[in-house]
């Protein structure tokens, strides 16, 4: 009677099991994503990013991107973040086919427009809207498609930018082992260096030939004002490197190189080319930033407090004024 009243319990979960799967199966949504074609990053010569009715385009020349219409230099690395989510883009799920698309911020006033092309050739093109809840996925929208669908990745933030987010803000690179010369000039005080090769003295071994001395007999690099006094190559390389790959605080295009008279803080380097690096005195003394102009850019620019601070004590250390 045990054995079956526990087949009659197997026979009754059973039942239930199949009952459930079978409902479950054609209850289910079944639908497919659409397939998008493959993109290069490396063949897409323009890019235009639209929000809100404002477009920011760039365009490729000589492999170097540019922003329009005043063709400033774009940051390489966030342009390529983009290229990254533009060749990579995936759709892993439909969100809604319900055309609701303000929680998706998909409308107008929010949405992100993307279109990509390979010379006259439309690539790629999609709207971008918020991120997902869990930040793995993006809501994004298809040319002639209304539904809204997961891609994969949280990369609204790479679209979402001003065209002053995207500029280069590098001012100022400077390859440090071709610099033969340099003049600073801080607070009116200058100094000209030039670098030379000196035979570096090495302790003698009893047991080495003269012919073997020759052979392993190096040199040394030393910095030397023009009145023969030796400036350690440490400050020097300091300097040179802190001035390396400088990045500006922001442009400011709406003056011009030539209204900048009398720098505070100058410095000029002569290596494979001449380069400079000029700053200016602040007009209003509650300013957080001084101006700049420097060879490397058309444009003048701002420097931090802290960038200008660094420069006016490493300029101090080789005049010895620290």
């Amino acid at each position: 009677m045990k054995l079956k009243k526990e087949y009659l319990i197997l026979t009754a979960i059973l039942v239930a099991l199949i009952l459930y799967l079978t409902l479950h199966r054609s209850n289910r949504t079944h639908y497919q994503l659409p397939e998008l074609p493959e993109v290069s990053g490396k063949h897409i010569s323009k890019l235009e990013i639209t929000k809100a009715g404002n477009s920011i385009i760039f365009n490729k020349k000589d492999d170097t991107w540019y922003i329009e219409p005043k063709e400033y230099r774009a940051d390489s690395t966030k342009v390529k973040h983009m290229m990254n989510v533009i060749e990579k883009l995936k759709l892993t799920a439909l969100v809604s086919e319900s055309k609701d698309y303000i929680r998706y911020d998909l409308i107008k006033d929010k949405n992100i427009n993307v279109k990509a092309w390979d010379g006259k050739t439309l690539r790629r093109e999609f709207d971008i809207g918020k991120a997902a809840p869990t930040f793995k996925h993006t809501f994004v929208k298809l040319p002639n498609n209304p539904n809204v669908y997961h891609a994969r990745g949280d990369f609204r933030r790479n679209f979402d930018r001003s065209v002053s987010d995207y500029r280069d803000k590098s001012v100022l690179s400077v390859a440090q082992n071709t610099i033969q010369a340099m003049t600073l000039t801080n607070e009116g005080k200058t100094i000209s260096l030039s670098r030379k090769e000196i035979p570096e003295t090495l302790p003698e071994k009893k047991d080495e030939s003269a012919a073997k001395k020759s052979k392993i007999a190096k040199t040394k690099t030393v910095w030397e004002d023009t009145a023969g006094h030796e400036v350690a190559t440490s400050k020097i390389s300091s300097l040179l490197s802190f001035l390396n790959s400088m990045e500006c605080e922001k442009y400011l295009d709406d003056l011009k190189k030539e209204e900048f008279k009398n720098p505070i803080y100058s410095v000029t380097l002569k290596g494979e080319k001449e380069q400079s690096l000029l700053v200016f005195a602040k007009k209003d003394k509650n300013a957080k930033n001084y101006s700049a102009i420097s060879s490397e850019n058309k444009s003048p620019f701002s420097l931090s407090d802290t960038q200008v601070d660094t420069i006016k004590s490493k300029f101090d250390e080789i005049l010895n004024l620290n």
